[in-house]
């Protein structure tokens, strides 16, 4: 710990095989005793980030892999250090590192996006077997590596987040500087307009939510009331996949609008608007993706405890939003959605499950309307021109933005239905 922070070791996560993406229970890896305290590693992994490059002297490679005793499915899975170099002894003269260990990149992958970014296929013991040292307990490699997952996904939001914020930025330069129908910027029209607001509406109620997350998983840890972090807790675990679904997928359309806001120009790599939507679409998928997040959100959260996190969550809205029509008509939108998945959950999961995904929208969408509108009302009797900026984005979030909640939340409630009566093999 201390070479990585200091940088001068850095460290991957390697989950994904090649016949096992999302699905961690059908890896193949295998780590076998040395006799040593050690482990002999086999195996390959794919989207390894970062997986080779000689900008600092070692890499820690984190490992998911199978002991021979190890039962079938994702419970049978171990977590190893598996370092680039093998670390000399402490006291040892020269570098800290050692001989090579016995892995390689195979290949690097070519993207979509993020070129800046390799992303390798890794093998492991090609010869005698990567040396590795177990974390924890036999068998808990999962539960260890998703303790860092709700700190993950938020930051993913982030991403989704920055790159919106980065392309609008681009997108309102651009449109203050180009000329089109006369002597006019193209920001003075309508329809431009309309895109540039949707574009910042969205980013701001990205950041929303995503700091209003990040508050709720401090106090989790740091709250000095056990209770309060109880109820923290309960919330960011509720929180995590929202932020993480719905800035990503919100993250993509704004990159998109960004590029429509150039017109023709927004398809050129020369304008930069296209780099932005090319990178923006991995982070749909990063961490699971967001039809997992929404099936999370389902099952793990909301039906587990039985809507309890999500109806204390409504209360808080619900008690903040005197004389907001259009709010509080959205979270009576989201309660019903709510009722409907709770209903529905308990009698069919698979049902609730394939209405998962415009849930999470529902929820993404009301949750970042209500905080904006909030920060509006807060923002009362600070800088005027600050404060006439924050209310008019947030009317035109609740105008513009909020609308579509009421869609999804119809398709909650009627969609599972058809969805699964459609037979898979008329695909």
């Amino acid at each position: 710990l201390p070479k990585m922070i200091a940088g001068t070791w850095s460290g991957t996560m390697n989950l994904t095989e090649p016949q096992a993406g999302s699905d961690l229970g059908a890896i193949r890896t295998t780590a076998t005793p040395a006799g040593d305290g050690t482990y002999r590693v086999k195996g390959q992994k794919i989207f390894i980030t970062y997986g080779e490059h000689d900008w600092t002297e070692n890499i820690v490679h984190f490992v998911l892999a199978r002991l021979p005793d190890a039962p079938a499915g994702s419970k049978g899975i171990s977590l190893f250090i598996v370092p680039k170099f093998l670390p000399k002894p402490d006291g040892a003269p020269g570098s800290t590192v050692g001989k090579r260990n016995d892995l390689r990149c195979v290949s690097i992958e070519h993207k979509l996006g993020i070129h800046a970014s390799p992303t390798c296929v890794m093998a492991y013991g090609d010869n005698e077997g990567a040396t590795g040292f177990i974390i924890g307990e036999p068998h808990r490699g999962l539960e260890y590596m998703f303790t860092m997952m709700n700190n993950a996904r938020l930051a993913v939001g982030i991403q989704g987040l920055s790159i919106a914020e980065r392309a609008t930025q681009h997108a309102v330069a651009y449109a203050r500087e180009r000329v089109q129908g006369g002597k006019n910027a193209i920001i003075v029209h309508p329809d431009v307009r309309r895109m540039l607001l949707t574009m910042r509406a969205l980013t701001q109620g990205m950041r929303c939510l995503v700091l209003y997350a990040a508050g709720a998983l401090d106090r989790a840890k740091r709250h000095p009331d056990a209770g309060e972090r109880a109820r923290h807790q309960a919330l960011t675990d509720l929180l995590i996949p929202i932020v993480k679904a719905w800035c990503t997928d919100r993250g993509v359309e704004v990159a998109s609008l960004g590029v429509q806001v150039h017109g023709g120009v927004g398809f050129i790599e020369q304008t930069g608007a296209a780099q932005y939507y090319r990178d923006a679409r991995i982070a749909p998928i990063y961490e699971g993706t967001n039809g997992i997040q929404a099936m999370d959100l389902i099952g793990r959260k909301l039906l587990r405890d039985e809507g309890k996190a999500m109806r204390a969550l409504l209360a808080e809205m619900a008690a903040s939003v005197a004389g907001q029509a259009p709010i509080k008509a959205a979270i009576e939108t989201l309660e019903r959605a709510t009722a409907s998945v709770l209903a529905g959950g308990k009698q069919d999961a698979d049902r609730a499950l394939a209405v998962a995904t415009p849930y999470l929208s529902v929820c993404g969408t009301v949750i970042a309307g209500w905080l904006l509108a909030r920060s509006a009302a807060q923002a009362n009797g600070a800088d005027p021109a600050f404060s006439r900026s924050k209310q008019a984005t947030a009317a035109f979030f609740a105008a513009n933005i909020l609308p579509a909640a009421e869609a999804d939340a119809a398709l909650v409630t009627g969609g599972g239905a058809s969805t699964l009566a459609f037979p898979v093999d008329a695909f």
